[in-house]
């Protein structure tokens, strides 16, 4: 087919670089394999009944533009080969979403109609493959709402909102709330009738999104306003193509909130300064229809190639044309009108016309060279009718010097066909089979489920209630005090790795370094009280070569996720102990003075613990360095907080 259609003179402009090219020759790769081409008949325009100027526009005309109805007759078409699993035969398989590339001149009405029909077919779909965002009806409405929530008082933006699908009050509502009103229409519509419930709905979805406006960023936002269910709403109004940019207003939010900061306002200023063109890449597969221009195919290939965009005229040069002087230099020429292009200027236009229409046949040539398989020419005239040197004429003229055959498409309607090879036998059944429809479940559309609470492990260490008080900052010996816990804590964690004998030692060595600035009697007293806790032979097991410092543990109480680090460890034959160190704070006289917080805290390490040693009781002690003084916790005490804290 390639080779005949540029056999025209016509065709042939632009693509052969020197006289003595007179023809253009393929040698088919896979010479045939089954593959054919087929020539749909246009769509034509239908007929506009003509009506006087002056008669009102009260009937209703049902006109559907012929881009629209060929882009819903392509739609059937990958419906029926999808439903009855058409047969791929040069591949041995049935036809699958990302065998099929539908391929344009140009992005226009069709492009976003076919996108639009595949998604109401229930096709998948890459969607377009270039949008200019800001232009897209779904994110005016949002960021329209982003614009109110900043400046309430701004009524044209709050009238564009109320009539959105966010809000979706029609015109006699509107009117009701904004004629002969005191103030502005955000109190209007505040002290409107609230018996109706469309107008309640609307002032508590617009007072909800005032006040979580000043505490969340972008994304959240308008993540949010979506999940209410809105984004349903949209959708039914505007069609599935608005599913697109919705996703790519999402996806910028969270790119902006990582360079910048999460301001609102920031984010509807950036988005629409910048104009944001969201290009998708179409080179990988992902299981879905291509639709996508000739000069972004370049490069790429598809088993089934759709041409609908054929019966349009080259795109018109610019009235502005580049001319050389006479002294050899750049002269820009403008003639204004036809009528003034003379001499030079129509010299210049005749060669901006010829580049045009070379350029014009390349396409045409990618074009035809993108199908693997199967290639479907169809198109769609305008009003105008289809020029002589388009590229349906061009390829009608090519079938003409083929042997083809009469076929039929899913309309049952008459085609042309060129074929080789073995084709499957799916084209006798043009029945349709209807798509399986199920209703979606009801998690699609309902908010996800809140966060646990807590969202991360509750640590026991980290207090979620108020801590007991440390000592008075004020008091002489403070700053001793806060050292001696922390040093006090050090060494009863790398003292018992020690060798007894050598305790006392390393503990004066330890103390005695230049940046605390201690004195000798301070030294020994602090070295002292630590391994006379050490050398306490009702803790001993606590301190042996068997015990561990600071050990991670993490685990359920209930239904609550737990993680915490014990002070200190030790599992022996009989028990299991426990202690955490508690610095700088003043110790209480018995363990019923314990504050709730420690008594929380070592029942959850107690609890973590049983379940790793269940055969053997748990000890728990707090060492208060304070002091020092070692308290052993009571079982009754831990036993009423955790049941407490799987109460709850």
């Amino acid at each position: 087919l390639v080779d005949t259609v540029f056999e025209s003179k016509t065709a042939r402009n632009g693509m052969i670089f020197s006289d003595q090219e007179r023809e253009i020759r393929h040698q088919a790769h896979r010479a045939g394999v089954a593959g054919l081409v087929e020539l749909w008949p246009p769509e034509l325009p239908e007929a506009v009944e003509k009506s006087e100027g002056w008669e009102p526009p009260i009937k209703r005309l049902d006109i559907t533009d012929p881009d629209v109805r060929l882009a819903r007759k392509i739609a059937r078409q990958i419906t029926h080969w999808l439903n009855a699993r058409e047969e791929l035969t040069s591949r041995g398989r049935a036809i699958q979403p990302d065998d099929i590339m539908i391929l344009v001149r140009r992005r226009n009405d069709f492009f976003a109609a076919m996108v639009r029909e595949l998604k109401r077919h229930n096709v998948p779909v890459a969607g377009v493959d270039r949008m200019i965002l800001t232009e897209q009806l779904a994110v005016m409405d949002l960021l329209a709402l982003g614009k109110f929530v900043l400046m309430p008082e701004d009524d044209l933006t709050l009238a564009t909102v109320l009539k959105s699908p966010l809000v979706g009050l029609n015109e006699d509502q509107l009117f009701d709330l904004a004629y002969e009103r005191d103030g502005p229409l955000w109190q209007s519509l505040k002290a409107s009738n609230r018996d109706n419930p469309q107008i309640a709905e609307a002032r508590r979805f617009l007072t909800a999104c005032l006040d979580r406006a000043d505490y969340v960023p972008p994304f959240e936002f308008f993540s949010w306003v979506l999940d209410s269910g809105r984004r349903r709403a949209m959708l039914a109004r505007l069609g599935p193509d608005a599913l697109d940019p919705m996703d790519e207003l999402l996806a910028l939010a969270m790119d902006f909130e990582r360079t910048h900061a999460p301001s609102l306002q920031g984010f509807i200023h950036w988005i629409e300064a910048a104009e944001t063109e969201v290009k998708r890449e179409m080179e990988q597969s992902r299981g879905e229809v291509r639709v996508m221009t000739v000069h972004g195919a370049k490069g790429l290939q598809a088993p089934i190639v759709f041409l609908p965009d054929t019966c349009g005229a080259p795109t018109q040069p610019p009235n502005v044309y580049w001319a050389d002087a006479p002294d050899g230099s750049p002269t820009m020429l403008w003639p204004v009108s036809s009528a003034n292009r003379v001499g030079a200027a129509a010299d210049a236009h005749d060669k901006s016309v010829a580049l045009r229409d070379q350029e014009y046949n390349r396409q045409l040539y990618v074009a035809l060279t993108r199908a693997a398989d199967r290639l479907y020419i169809c198109g769609y005239e305008p009003q105008r009718g289809r020029p002589d040197h388009c590229w349906y004429n061009l390829i009608e003229a090519a079938f003409e010097r083929l042997e083809v055959v009469e076929a039929y498409d899913v309309d049952n309607v008459p085609v042309l066909r060129y074929a080789t090879g073995t084709l499957s036998d799916g084209d006798e059944d043009t029945t349709v089979v209807p798509a399986v429809h199920t209703d979606p479940p009801d998690w699609l559309y309902a908010p996800a489920p809140t966060e646990p609470s807590p969202s991360r492990p509750l640590a026991p260490s980290r207090p979620v209630l108020p801590e007991m008080p440390v000592r008075s900052p004020l008091a002489a010996d403070n700053r001793d005090r806060f050292l001696r816990g922390n040093l006090v804590h050090r060494l009863l964690q790398f003292l018992p790795d020690i060798p007894p004998p050598q305790r006392a030692a390393a503990a004066e060595t330890y103390l005695a370094q230049a940046s605390f600035a201690l004195e000798d009697t301070t030294r020994q007293e602090w070295a002292g009280e630590v391994l006379e806790i050490l050398d306490d032979p009702d803790f001993n097991a606590l301190f042996s070569d068997e015990s561990a410092a600071e050990v991670p543990v993490t685990g359920l109480i209930g239904k609550e996720a737990v993680s915490g680090q014990i002070d200190r460890l030790a599992v022996t034959d009989n028990a299991v102990l426990i202690v955490d160190y508690k610095t700088n704070r003043p110790p209480p006289q018995r363990a019923e003075g314990v504050p709730i917080l420690y008594r929380k805290q070592m029942a959850a390490y107690r609890a973590l613990i049983e379940q790793v040693y269940p055969d053997r009781p748990i000890r728990c002690a707090l060492l208060w360095t304070d002091g020092p003084v070692l308290m052993e916790l009571p079982q009754e005490m831990l036993d009423e907080q955790i049941a407490l804290l799987t109460a709850a």
